[in-house]
């Protein structure tokens, strides 16, 4: 490298594409990215401009894509999908999360393949539901199989289609996410609800663990992936304090300085007004980030505590 030449300069001439920019981690992602120095375009649905990147039209349930989107692009990261929370998991639903999922990654694929692009790394989320919607003493690692419930399969299905560029000779890295920190628009957002009533309250026994990741980590995260070459497979982006949903609760509120009910929101009647879906919730095992952390990332939130101080009062 010339010694006027920064490594900043070199990603200038790096383009990223990423699914599902305008949603809450491509947002973050979006800007993150851009002051290190890539240059960013999003697929979209609607076209609309979303802040500074550049838009390309796409429609997978029609397998359409702006050809002009794969111009120059050394990356691309796939977040699109169904929001997983958003509504009740009907046959019809769980079949959109999906094929949100599944068939918009096989549409990029057949399009790089088609057009001969030789990607660097294709980078796609997933989740730590991989590991199935269940409590207990086991602390999963990526060594673990895919479970047999819903969201286990969602995450299956949505791995084997990311390997489709593994299968291609692409470096393919896959982010599985837990819960994401963030104020405005996550599950976070959703637990703080009650404050505005003077408490906060807990959700089923409590002892379900909720592996957890502040949001600008988690961009970090895709920024490492993007840079380092050696990550290659499955990676838990979870922190790596464990705790339960019951000690996250009162933390928020040490954080929040409100009180939690004595009475948490009995899980049957979660069940009864979230059907299937409540099992996000009320269920959750410990998540190793070790494979991670071997990768040299340091986190900036590695306490849950200063990362709710941060996300909520910074």
């Amino acid at each position: 490298m010339p010694e006027n030449q920064t490594q900043t300069d070199l990603q200038k001439n790096f383009s990223v594409l990423i699914t599902g920019g305008s949603g809450l981690i491509g947002r973050y992602l979006t800007s993150i990215l851009s002051a290190a120095g890539y240059n960013v375009s999003h697929l979209s649905r609607s076209g609309s401009q979303s802040g500074s990147a550049k838009v390309f039209m796409w429609d997978p349930e029609k397998g359409m894509i702006d050809p002009e989107a794969f111009e120059g692009i050394d990356f691309i990261i796939h977040l699109a999908g169904a929001n997983i929370g958003g509504k009740r998991w009907t046959r019809k639903r769980k079949e959109e999360i999906i094929e949100s999922r599944v068939d918009s990654a096989r549409l990029i694929h057949k399009n790089i393949v088609d057009r001969g692009i030789g990607l660097k790394a294709f980078i796609s989320a997933s989740a730590t539901g991989i590991y199935g919607s269940e409590t207990s003493t086991k602390i999963f690692s990526e060594n673990n199989p895919p479970a047999e419930d819903f969201l286990g399969s969602v995450c299956k299905k949505w791995e084997a289609a990311a390997d489709l560029f593994d299968n291609s000779g692409i470096r393919t890295v896959k982010i599985r996410s837990g819960v994401v920190l963030e104020k405005s628009d996550s599950a976070l957002s959703k637990m703080i609800k009650p404050g505005k009533f003077g408490f906060l309250v807990q959700a089923g026994s409590g002892q379900q663990y909720m592996p957890w990741i502040h949001i600008t980590d988690l961009c970090n995260i895709y920024l490492k992936a993007l840079e380092d070459s050696t990550m290659n497979g499955a990676y838990n982006a979870v922190a790596p304090q464990h705790v339960t949903h019951g000690e996250f609760i009162h933390i928020l509120g040490k954080v929040m300085n409100l009180p939690v009910l004595p009475g948490p929101i009995p899980g049957f009647v979660l069940r009864a007004v979230l059907g299937e879906r409540s099992d996000v919730i009320l269920k959750g095992s410990r998540i190793s980030s070790e494979k991670l952390i071997t990768t040299g990332y340091l986190f900036l939130f590695s306490k849950l505590e200063n990362a709710l101080v941060n996300v909520i009062l910074g």
